[in-house]
């Protein structure tokens, strides 16, 4: 294996990060380190990079907003690839492209800047493209499966641009979640008004405002099929239910906030409820969330 101590050497035009600490970069808060985070300023040094993990055995695992992630607090020997400085945006016609790295407010904020709706479902949700493309993001109303034109990955070493069929994209699911890293996507608007966006905008951010504060990962189960996970977690009685310093949230039962927990009691409580639903309701609840690494 790849000496960890080579690779900014050898990729110099990356940005590394030693001792990289999960808590500080995650919205959970919690977790260990990993011995080198790497972020590619664009798709082909990213593409290089990935090729590079794969052939020389290098564990690596790949990290956007961190909104939606539970990391492990043991050491993590190897790299993990932030697409942070994939940034970019423009705009054709109706159709916006996004970097891997945008986040939802600057996508929202351009898109506003270009008269372009559609977005509004994303506002408030803490996320950057990369992340909402993997995850399929979204709410109700609409989700990223809904305005994906085209996704810019990293497939087998190679830049590989995938249809919206080639996604394959489910609830809160995409063939993403295999470990194909997404570098952009093209995104498809409607045109509108200012005064139409930012009010729909506002609606969906009101929408959002009794959504339980504190350090969480955002919901940590998909609703099943004509139902909440928080009406049955809460059914269940598992509101409030408590291990070591994490707590199922009093507001949300999907939300499980860190009040200075580790990793380890946020798994074990997700555990817990899974459990609980299952013996009340038969019902096994997915996880929403990705564990890293």
């Amino acid at each position: 294996m790849e000496h960890f101590a080579e690779l900014p050497a050898r990729f110099p035009n990356i940005a590394w990060e030693r001792e990289f600490s999960f808590a500080r970069h995650t919205t959970i808060g919690c977790g260990g380190t990993a011995a080198l985070a790497a972020s590619p300023a664009d798709g082909e040094s990213a593409a290089r990079l990935l090729q590079a993990l794969q052939r020389a055995g290098i564990p690596h695992c790949f990290l956007g907003a961190g909104a939606n992630v539970l990391p492990s607090d043991e050491p993590f020997c190897g790299v993990v690839v932030r697409f942070d400085r994939l940034n970019a945006l423009s705009a054709d016609g109706e159709t916006v492209f996004a970097g891997a790295g945008v986040t939802g407010g600057a996508l929202l904020r351009f898109a506003e800047r270009h008269l372009l709706g559609g977005f509004e479902p994303f506002t408030g949700i803490p996320m950057t493209v990369g992340g909402g493309v993997t995850m399929n993001a979204g709410v109700a109303e609409r989700h990223f499966s809904d305005v994906v034109r085209a996704v810019v990955g990293v497939k087998d070493g190679k830049v590989t641009t995938f249809s919206p069929r080639d996604c394959a994209f489910g609830e809160k699911t995409s063939l993403f979640r295999s470990g194909i890293a997404v570098l952009g996507a093209y995104l498809k608007g409607e045109a509108a008004t200012r005064e139409a966006i930012v009010a729909r905008r506002e609606c969906f951010r009101a929408k959002r405002a009794h959504l339980p504060k504190g350090r969480s990962m955002g919901c940590v189960f998909v609703n099943p099929e004509g139902d909440s996970a928080g009406r049955l977690i809460e059914l269940c009685g598992l509101k409030g239910r408590r291990r070591g310093g994490a707590v199922v949230s009093p507001l949300h039962g999907n939300f499980i906030l860190n009040e200075g927990g580790s990793s380890a009691d946020v798994a074990a409580l997700i555990a817990e409820v899974k459990e609980g639903v299952r013996i009340g309701t038969g019902i096994l609840l997915r996880e929403e969330i990705c564990r890293l690494p």
